[in-house]
């Protein structure tokens, strides 16, 4: 990688204006663009202190090889020219919101003769309606299907409709009543464009007053006993409000809004949206790509910028709800609200019924990424790739098969636990998992790689005495704590924690496994002696693969250690007394109320509780007698209060 101080231009040479900068590889190429209400500012933060910035920004300058910039007059300038750019160029570090699909839209051609109702995907047509987007055009055909017995409006193409001008006939859906025919002239192209716009208002939220109208017309026709025409008007409002069923009411207020949530990792993010129009949820669409050199706001900065930029752009909404705001939030409100035509609110919903949705998309953004990467994990050929890729990047002579996970749970050396996690063939074996509580050395240390060196030797001493066992006698019927040893160790950490694996096996004499730390920092992959950590392209599935790994490592340790700290926050002095369970326990607070009168209580007093004979009770009154009581303490005041006082 490049000396970021080979290509750092002159502070006096970047100009104070607004503006969009580009950074380029060896290779010329863009990798990554930006923009800034004041270049110098933001440019000189790239080389001022490598070390600071985050890791995927530091790589980004790393890789780079040049910087240019373009002056614009305005911010709001700026933000179009970035967002052209990054759609020219496609620059590796600027994330990529690549949907695998267009959304189709509920689309009313206004800006014809004789509007038509229809299913439409991709860029957006001057003169029409779009209502949407749905997840599926099965759900748009089945609304208007329901719809056109109300709103009887053409829906078929243009060629369909010439032919049935020219014959003087209808088509099926106006012999059924589900088209007006103005092919035929049953109605004129104006009474056709009034339905049009009935359509179009009641797909906008206004749904309230065609019911109310159906009503009245079918309690007119019932007293005027036109009971056919009354039970068409019943159907007709039955139609209405199962459409209206279709999409529940949110938000109460009939707000139109679009509501974002990402849900990420290191190496991807999850993007969920919901469109909410009238205060119903009109379409929902997801999708996940792949993050580098942006942290969170950055990333809603980009995803506004895809989502409603160029041409294909959705209509921006009158609120526009994010998870947290983009560092330039009134700048990309100002944009937001030219691509409208009126104001738009770019904000983070903090109460109410707006903030309980946000809590909804976020959890389906979740389970979105979640989903990604249990497919993924399931993938064979990936997997395959994985651990093909780990033989060849790590030397080993055969493709890891079996790899064990290792890390370290404490908070300031308390309660300290360990985790081992296996996967085999790339797939979790949790009935191999194993949990290990750290004793600490004959010194007392308790820091992360001296608990890690005491893991792994009790795990590799336990793998050497079973493959002395076997060797002598494979018969001997006793329990193997462990499956079998691993192709691979992978440890949470860097260098020293490596250092510390790959002590333990040299003390052991285990030369047959290989040990890797993959630091979280940069994801680096450390191998044992080397000075430089191997760095995996953020795409490699053998990357993916130690990721999860130490993720799970992680995750496992972190619920062994709360299981522990939670068991040492409510350890009473009854609790190993032998001959005294849970259940006398119980009976002894519940008689008494508690240990300090317990305490106080004669072996006779002792013995009246249910289940507790005089030699437990004796038992009892000793070993209490034998512990220095905790002083009570004012939880008012902070004062120690005397034996016989209440706090």
């Amino acid at each position: 990688m490049a000396d970021p101080a080979t290509y750092r231009p002159a502070p006096g040479s970047i100009p104070t204006d607004p503006g969009v900068y580009r950074f380029r590889d060896e290779h010329g190429r863009v990798i990554y663009v930006g923009k800034a209400k004041s270049l110098r500012s933001r440019l000189s933060s790239y080389f001022q202190d490598i070390g600071a910035l985050h890791p995927r920004t530091s790589r980004m300058v790393r890789t780079g090889a040049s910087v240019e910039w373009t002056v614009v007059s305005t911010e709001v300038e700026a933000l179009q020219l970035e967002y052209s750019w990054i759609k020219e160029y496609d620059p590796r570090f600027n994330v990529k919101y690549r949907d695998d699909k267009s959304y189709p839209y509920l689309a009313v051609t206004m800006g014809e003769e004789y509007p038509r109702a229809q299913v439409l995907r991709g860029a957006k047509r001057k003169g029409t309606r779009y209502f949407g987007p749905y997840t599926h055009a099965w759900a748009i055909r089945e609304t208007l299907d329901l719809l056109l017995r109300v709103f009887p409006v053409r829906t078929c193409s243009a060629g369909v409709f010439k032919r049935a001008e020219q014959s003087g006939r209808p088509c099926l859906l106006g012999y059924i009543d589900k088209c007006s025919a103005p092919c035929v002239g049953r109605v004129s192209a104006q009474e056709h464009r009034e339905l049009a716009q009935e359509l179009c208002d009641f797909l906008a939220g206004d749904t309230a007053r065609f019911v109310r109208r159906l009503e009245r017309q079918m309690k007119a026709a019932a007293a005027d006993l036109d009971f056919e025409q009354a039970a068409r008007l019943r159907d007709d409002v039955a139609a209405l409000t199962k459409a209206l069923e279709k999409s529940a009411v949110v938000l109460p207020d009939g707000t139109d809004a679009d509501v974002f949530a990402l849900a990420d990792d290191e190496l991807e993010v999850a993007i969920q949206v919901f469109h909410v129009r009238g205060g119903r949820i009109r379409g929902q669409r997801g999708w996940v790509a792949e993050k580098d050199a942006e942290d969170l706001p950055g990333l809603v900065e980009h995803l506004l910028q895809q989502v409603y930029g160029g041409e294909g752009g959705e209509n921006v909404p009158k609120e526009v709800l994010v998870p947290v705001l983009p560092p330039d939030a009134e700048l990309v409100a100002a944009w937001l609200g030219q691509r409208r035509g009126s104001s738009a609110d770019l904000r983070v919903p903090q109460r109410g019924d707006k903030r309980s949705l946000m809590e909804t998309v976020a959890r389906n953004a979740q389970q979105s990424l979640a989903r990604h990467k249990v497919a993924r994990a399931g993938d064979l050929t990936a997997r395959s790739q994985a651990l093909q890729d780990l033989q060849e990047i790590l030397g080993l002579d055969d493709a890891p098969l079996r790899i064990e996970g290792y890390d370290i749970s404490h908070i300031q050396g308390s309660d300290v636990v360990g985790s081992m996690v296996v996967f085999e063939d790339g797939l979790v074996r949790k009935a191999e998992y194993r949990r290990f509580i750290v004793r600490g050395d004959v010194d007392g240390r308790t820091d992360d790689t001296a608990a890690m060196h005491e893991v792994l030797t009790r795990r590799f001493q336990r793998h050497l005495k079973d493959r002395e066992r076997d060797a002598t006698d494979p018969d001997t019927g006793e329990t193997r704590r462990f499956a079998y040893p691993p192709n691979l160790v992978v440890v949470d950490g860097g260098a020293p924690q490596v250092a510390a694996a790959q002590q333990v096996l040299d003390e052991l004499g285990i030369d047959d496994v290989a040990i890797v730390g993959l630091a979280k920092r940069l994801e680096e992959v450390w191998v044992p002696g080397d000075e430089h950590p191997v760095i995996l392209p953020r795409t490699s599935e053998a990357l993916y693969l130690l990721q999860r790994l130490r993720d799970e490592s992680h995750r496992f340790a972190n619920t062994f250690h709360r299981e522990r700290r939670s068991k040492s926050m409510t350890r009473s002095a009854l609790d190993g007394i032998p001959g005294l369970g849970e259940a006398r326990r119980g009976a002894l607070l519940a008689r008494f109320g508690s240990v300090k009168r317990i305490r106080a209580a004669s072996p006779e007093e002792i013995a009246t509780t249910v289940g507790i004979g005089p030699a437990l009770a004796q038992r009892i009154a000793a070993e209490l007698a034998g512990e220095s009581p905790t002083p009570a303490v004012n939880l008012t005041t902070g004062e120690v209060l005397d034996e016989g006082e209440q706090p």
